[in-house]
């Protein structure tokens, strides 16, 4: 039975119970559903939430804790003899993974016992040219510990898979039976129900805080490993990005921090003035007709995949600005070797900002009252007066905050840097060269195949940790700006 099927036989369920419960409550009535203490429908609700939200949170729970005690019981059967030196366990297992899907379907069951069972070379080949034929991607022979430890894999997935189904029918039917056998007309069905789906309501607004928590402690366990391998010295005040998978590394923060800020302030240069200027123009010039097609226009800004703005940079503001500043350019001056600079990211990812700047900005301003305009022109001050001297002083501190959140933004986006900016680590003022960032370290660091055991790998977390603390600090100083500093209005 698929997970699937499952989640249908479950909404069956609940469905059935509500129905169920409700003509119970109706027949324990006499059918009159004025001698209720709640609506008919409470009493459905009721025998549905009872059937369907335990047997759901007992799912989610298998289907979180299954995989890790599989994994860690596979693991204890792989002797160390068997993990080459340089390799980590969790690759031989991901092996052990592969292997067993393949087992599950494309090699008979008497192969695999024969070629465990007599444990001849021969038979193991055959059954590893039986996998490779069948689609199965393996990065080394099969020996008999890891056709056990993949057995004993599929084995126990089997058994768990059907364990979990047969319990989750049971309690969902549990659930029912007992909302229904105690469904009648004095039952505080409403006050049941109420409470289930506030309860519902506080575990959803608790995910995105518990994400949260998790992506930070995630990083910091790992950023910790990372620093028993490497000087956290080294990282916070080197001056060198050197990474060498072979040992002897360079890993300091301060190259690819520089590269970082160097294109976030160029690409704020150039989304705040114009951002902020669209801004005034739909706020307070615009005519309606004007502003209900502009607005949505400059919008639509927002909606476009970053990695669509990087390709932008990559084929067409790159060889602009070295058509312009490159040997034989335009201007003749030499400047631009490639395309691939601080100032084509920060041009493209200051585009990218606009409308963040923009929409932002034209909030916070349509918020000023229309009567401190009024006050200003009924004083003698024109209409670009009171933008100037009345409106932006008092939608200043929102504006503000507007600025730092962009360059949060600004200072976690990838795709743009990582097509754009190049992947030179250094200390240098001009814009013309290319630089890399925080982000574009992370996605070199952890791409292909790692292990998660080098330094050399381990570093993205801290960089991301430290981006992360970065991005948080701006966002808190917005808020602390906005909040210290807005006006109230009635």
């Amino acid at each position: 039975m698929a997970l699937s099927w499952l989640l249908l036989i479950l909404l069956a369920l609940a469905v059935i119970g509500y129905f169920i419960g409700r003509s119970r409550a109706l027949a324990s009535a006499g059918g009159d559903a004025r001698d209720l203490h709640s609506l008919p429908s409470y009493y459905g609700y009721n025998v549905a939430l009872s059937a369907l939200v335990p047997a759901l949170g007992l799912l989610i729970v298998w289907l979180l804790a299954q995989p890790m005690i599989v994994n860690s019981t596979v693991s204890g059967m792989i002797p160390d003899g068997v993990i080459a030196e340089g390799t980590d366990r969790g690759l031989v297992l991901s092996e052990v993974r592969r292997v067993a899907d393949g087992l599950d379907g494309a090699v008979a069951l008497g192969a695999i016992t024969e070629a465990q069972a007599n444990n001849a070379e021969a038979d193991i080949e055959a059954l590893t040219q039986q996998l490779k034929d069948a689609g199965q991607v393996l990065t080394q022979d099969i020996t008999k510990p890891i056709l056990v430890a993949a057995q004993m894999y599929r084995s126990m997935t089997a058994t768990g898979t059907v364990v979990m189904r047969i319990l989750v029918l049971l309690v969902a039917l549990i659930g029912a039976a007992v909302s229904y056998v105690r469904t009648n007309k004095d039952f505080r069905a409403r006050n049941f129900v109420e409470q289930g789906v506030l309860a519902l309501l506080l575990l959803a607004a608790s995910i995105a805080i518990l994400t949260t928590v998790g992506i930070v402690l995630s990083m910091f366990f790992e950023t910790l490993n990372f620093f028993q391998l490497h000087d956290w010295k080294d990282f916070f005040f080197g001056s060198t990005w050197a990474p060498n998978f072979r040992g002897g590394s360079e890993l300091s923060i301060l190259p690819l921090l520089w590269g970082t800020l160097y294109i976030s302030v160029i690409a704020l240069l150039v989304a705040v003035p114009i951002g902020l200027f669209a801004a005034i123009y739909l706020s307070e010039y615009a005519s309606g007709a004007v502003r209900s097609i502009a607005k949505p226009l400059l919008e639509i800004l927002a909606g476009i995949p970053t990695i669509v703005y990087g390709l932008f940079a990559l084929l067409t503001v790159g060889p602009a600005l070295v058509s312009l500043f490159g040997d034989g350019g335009v201007l003749g001056v030499g400047w631009m070797a490639s395309s691939n600079a601080v100032l084509t990211a920060g041009l493209v990812m200051g585009i990218m900002l606009i409308p963040f700047v923009s929409s932002l900005s034209d909030d916070i301003i349509n918020a000023v009252p229309q009567s401190m305009r009024d006050g200003s022109l009924g004083l003698g001050a024109t209409h670009s007066e009171t933008v100037r001297q009345v409106v932006l002083p008092a939608a200043l501190p929102g504006i503000v905050g507007a600025v730092l959140l962009a360059a949060s933004r600004a200072i976690g986006e990838t795709m743009i840097v990582v097509m754009a900016a190049g992947a030179i680590a250094k200390f240098s003022g001009n814009p013309f060269e290319a630089m890399t960032t925080i982000t574009t370290r992370i996605v070199s660091q952890l791409t292909g195949d790692t292990d998660f055991a080098s330094a050399e790998t381990l570093v993205a977390f801290a960089l991301g940790l430290t981006l992360f603390v970065i991005t948080l600090g701006l966002n808190i100083f917005a808020l602390y700006i906005v909040r210290k500093y807005r006006e109230q209005y009635e």
